[in-house]
């Protein structure tokens, strides 16, 4: 029941629908952004860039509780003040410093480009010499003493201008009361990185003038050059001397498949220790060529590498060529991994598998080669099976590969023959002949 007073009781509801009432129609905001253009056009200092700052926070406040524009409508007063807000406070950044601070970037920057660049000797003779230019300039303009480098070392020549980035910081410059000695040190110290743009780098160098400037080509001779292209005599001139460096850097410089491949065939040839790195990181990606390199080369460390490509019945043509590889490498850390294949389905594995157990020794292989031996059904399997006893040569080896003197395999009654010979009268390996 009424008692008689008209006014009602706001609810929470009505309080939150004033709250978001707008406080200014978007023509009014539209003015208060024109006045705060007017006042950062006649900005001079900091302060006054801040008060505008300001002045721009405000309004964007009041633009905040304006409505948004119906999708379909084709005005959206809205959008089109914070599209203008936005750009005023990008003008009163691009008004803001320079600061002490940007400048001491800058030469950070610059000292960065020195270390991190492969420069050409040109172009380290270019880096010094502007490096002891600029920083004699930045010394001037300071009133404050800058580090100079000393030396023909680029590192130190980089640390010199980290230096003179911390003396800029710690001179403590005003973007006001500073702003003309700020903007020549600015000057400065963006004229050192256009010095450090300009000096010869490696990069800027063809690949003719790279493998030119390392001698690449220094072998040639009108007498010697006579392949083409001429990087292919260089390759094999390197081979002949038994050099892999030049090799190397061909293989890394050159993407054709024509030198890829003169390249790699030139490596497996050499089995150079150096193109280790190389190969192995490429025999990674299960490529043939790197894995017999490898092979070649015969270092242990590579069965890291080849032995998981072996394992399991995936890629039979792969694992053939891995197999021959860890056989030349001839270690006994691949002995159980390989033993395992001599049960594989393809005859090329088991073969394959059971000559590089041949060539790595290794005496615990003797009863699955003579398993292998006795029972498997290919001929060619129980030979390598044959060869392999007599490679690992022991008594009981050659014994177990006698015994098959009448297989129906004239190659595997050839091997059993051979451990034959290899023992004397009473079945013991026979002492060599004087």
């Amino acid at each position: 029941m009424s008692d008689g007073d008209d006014d009602t009781e706001e609810t929470p509801d009505s309080a939150d629908e004033d709250a978001s009432e707008p406080v200014a129609s978007p023509e009014e905001l539209d003015e208060q952004l024109d006045a705060v253009e007017e006042d950062l056009d006649a900005a001079e200092t900091e302060s006054d860039l801040d008060a505008v700052e300001n002045d721009l926070d405000d309004v964007e406040a009041k633009v905040e509780t304006l409505p948004e524009a119906d999708d379909d409508a084709e005005e959206d007063p809205k959008g089109d003040l914070e599209d203008r807000i936005s750009a005023v406070r990008d003008g009163i950044e691009d008004q803001r410093g320079p600061y002490g601070e940007d400048v001491a970037e800058e030469l950070e920057t610059a000292a960065g480009t020195i270390r991190d660049t492969r420069w050409t000797d040109t172009g380290e003779g270019a880096v010094r010499e502007a490096v002891d230019v600029r920083l004699n300039d930045l010394d001037e303009t300071l009133d404050a003493s800058v580090a100079t480098a000393s030396g023909d070392d680029l590192d130190a020549h980089a640390d010199a201008v980290e230096s003179a980035a911390e003396t800029v910081r710690g001179a403590d410059l005003d973007a006001d009361d500073d702003a003309e000695t700020i903007a020549t040190l600015l000057e400065t110290a963006e004229g050192l990185q256009s010095d450090l743009d300009d000096a010869e780098e490696w990069d800027d160098l063809t690949v003719v003038e790279q493998l030119d400037y390392q001698g690449f080509y220094d072998v040639l001779t009108g007498k010697n050059r006579k392949d083409f292209p001429p990087e292919l005599s260089v390759v094999r001139i390197a081979e002949r001397e038994r050099d892999p460096e030049p090799i190397l850097l061909a293989l890394d410089t050159f993407d054709s498949e024509f030198m890829q491949e003169n390249c790699m065939m030139a490596l497996k040839r050499l089995a150079p220790p150096e193109a280790y790195e190389e190969m192995n990181e490429r025999a990674q990606r299960r490529k043939v060529l790197p894995i017999e390199v490898l092979g070649k080369i015969g270092d242990a460390r590579a069965l890291d590498t080849l032995l998981e490509f072996i394992e399991g019945d995936a890629n039979p043509p792969l694992q053939r060529v891995v197999l021959r590889a860890v056989g030349s490498i001839g270690d006994e850390e691949a002995t159980q991994t390989v033993a395992d294949r001599l049960v594989a389905e393809d005859p090329e594995i088991r073969s394959n598998a059971a000559r590089a157990l041949g060539q790595i020794g290794d005496t615990r292989a003797i009863d699955p080669l003579s398993d292998l031996l006795d029972e498997d059904d290919d001929d060619s399997v129980r030979t390598s099976a044959a060869w392999a006893l007599n490679q690992i040569g022991t008594e009981e080896a050659l014994k177990a590969a006698s015994e098959h003197s009448d297989d129906r395999s004239y190659i595997v009654q050839t091997e059993a023959e051979k451990a034959r010979d290899a023992l004397d009268d009473d079945g013991e390996r026979a002492e060599p002949a004087a």
